[in-house]
């Protein structure tokens, strides 16, 4: 099938190489002309054959509206939008019903895998009508990893940015308990060796994963995370998790002490969050702010 796909940075233009090595046509627009098929919305909708799907994958808030508003001007009845950026959940009902107003149907599409995705597939989290998803399915299908899991239908509109904010939230835990756990280590005077202490965990124990692989890749590029400065951004989305498990009285303590624990780490230099730095640039490409 054709897709249209807007945005072509570090996720968007791996997704765009993916889906094309699946057969598919992907005609792609990025505000950068030396990422670009084409060079304007205009012509990108111009050049899909009806009913035409475009993948909007771009910054969540005025990025991601101006763009969907503008695709509503130039897109015709019967057609559809994706987003797969990291929209917040009750901006896709806002987008579905400016959307619906013209004919047009909406999927939001949470998307993890990061600058690996390319190699080994996207987890796919989608929300919308059966209809439409069924428009984007074989896509869905391009993008998702081999095998049986990796990409479901998580329900209505929203459905799929609230079940990828809560998946980001579980990572924000995650990855403060091996940050804990890593900096205990490297306190005491009887552990040696806690790069290989982390390495061995990666075989026959409980917390083996792959958050804890790229532990071990950061320290083995960097035995000691010396040359990062211990500071962490966060996305929006553990903020949008806390703020929904207050709307809906779920107690979130790991994940709300993991988002707290980011905020401290632009007050000092914090040892934890040398390693959260490492991992979100293992798996993501995320930057990193070096030791001064």
């Amino acid at each position: 099938m054709q897709l249209g796909l807007i945005g072509l940075g570090k996720m968007g233009g791996n997704m765009r190489e993916r889906i094309r090595r699946a057969g598919h046509t992907v005609i792609g627009y990025d505000r950068n002309p030396d990422l670009a098929d084409v060079h304007s919305l205009k012509e990108l909708v111009d050049s899909l054959q009806g009913p035409r799907v475009v993948w909007v994958m771009v910054p969540a808030g005025a990025a991601t509206q101006s763009t969907i508003d503008e695709l509503g001007e130039l897109l015709s009845p019967g057609d559809l939008v994706v987003d797969g950026g990291n929209s917040r959940w009750t901006d896709d009902e806002k987008h579905a019903e400016e959307l619906a107003a013209k004919g047009i149907g909406f999927v939001d599409c949470g998307v993890s895998g990061g600058v690996w995705g390319l190699a080994n597939g996207y987890a796919l989290m989608y929300g919308g009508k059966d209809e439409d998803v069924a428009k984007a399915q074989p896509i869905f299908d391009a993008l998702k990893p081999e095998g049986d899991s990796g990409a479901v239908h998580a329900g209505r509109v929203g459905a799929g940015h609230f079940a990828k904010m809560v998946h980001n939230g579980i990572e924000y835990a995650m990855m403060q308990a091996y940050a804990e756990g890593w900096e205990l280590l490297e306190a005491v005077d009887s552990v040696t060796d806690v790069r290989e202490v982390f390495r061995s965990w990666k075989s026959g124990t409980v917390i083996r994963s792959w958050l804890l692989d790229l532990a071990v890749d950061a320290l083995d590029k960097d035995e000691h995370l010396g040359g990062l400065r211990g500071y962490a951004d966060d996305s929006g989305e553990g903020r949008w998790t806390v703020e929904a498990a207050i709307d809906n009285a779920v107690p979130l303590p790991a994940i709300t002490a993991s988002l707290f624990a980011r905020f401290s780490s632009r007050q000092e230099d914090s040892p934890q969050m040398k390693m959260i730095a490492a991992l979100r640039n293992e798996f993501g490409g995320h930057a990193v702010t070096a030791a001064e």
